[in-house]
């Protein structure tokens, strides 16, 4: 596989997300509003129960690592269609698997890249609102470095790859969309969990989460290399 191909593919991606406000505004103010607004939740209380909400806010930035992605992967082959530029992109000269690979990069990159930026701003006010009460900085901590260095890839790779499935074969965005948020639900429910104290977010519970996601990352992607076909594409779906 030649990188550079699927370079291209990427910066033809980003031409044509550049030129779409609502998948911008998506990709920064969700992320803005996360960050600025979790750390407000916080109120005086007792360490422990700060620490617990802290950590349960973190897990947040695994949801969002799924969310975000849903409107650019399924833009990624729909995007084409809509612009008309589907045909002459799938008769380059790449591979199926060039051509899949920059899909996947095009969205994985600027996702990841707000998420890690929108961390910065969430670990700076928790620790000016929580210094007092704990004495110490709480962020950056093992717990989140595991989330944003592990966790977040994986989530969002999860999500690209379902959502380029997807858009592949259907012919709205909108339908895309709903139908890439169906995972989201497990992720609703393990916030649950945690909120309610069931599960703690502990290096051992995000290391097993963290192996559930690279599992179907691995099997997403079998599915995407297996059924993803230029050919498929250009005579089947009109």
């Amino acid at each position: 596989m030649r990188l550079q191909k699927s370079w291209i593919i990427v910066t033809k991606d980003f031409s044509i997300f550049r030129k779409k406000k609502r998948i911008l505004y998506t990709l920064i103010i969700l992320p803005l509003l996360f960050s600025t607004g979790l750390p407000l939740v916080i109120t005086n209380g007792e360490a422990a129960e700060i620490m617990v909400l802290l950590n349960t806010f973190s897990f947040f930035y695994i949801i969002l690592a799924y969310i975000l992605p849903t409107t650019l992967a399924s833009y990624s082959v729909l995007g084409e269609k809509i612009e008309q530029s589907l045909e002459p992109l799938l008769a380059t000269p790449t591979t199926d698997s060039e051509l899949l690979f920059g899909k996947i990069i095009a969205s994985f990159l600027p996702c990841v890249g707000v998420i890690y930026a929108g961390s910065i701003i969430f670990m700076v006010l928790s620790d000016a609102i929580t210094y007092s009460t704990f004495g110490y900085l709480f962020f950056p901590n093992w717990i989140m470095a595991f989330i944003l260095l592990l966790a977040v890839p994986l989530s969002s790779i999860l999500s690209i790859e379902l959502n380029v499935i997807i858009s592949s074969r259907v012919s709205d965005v909108r339908t895309a969309n709903q139908l890439g948020m169906l995972l989201f639900i497990p992720f609703i429910g393990v916030y649950f969990l945690l909120e309610n104290n069931v599960l703690s977010l502990n290096i051992i519970n995000l290391l097993a989460i963290s192996i559930i996601l690279f599992a179907a990352d691995a099997f997403l992607f079998y599915i995407n290399k297996v059924t993803f076909n230029r050919n498929d594409i250009l005579t089947k779906w009109k």
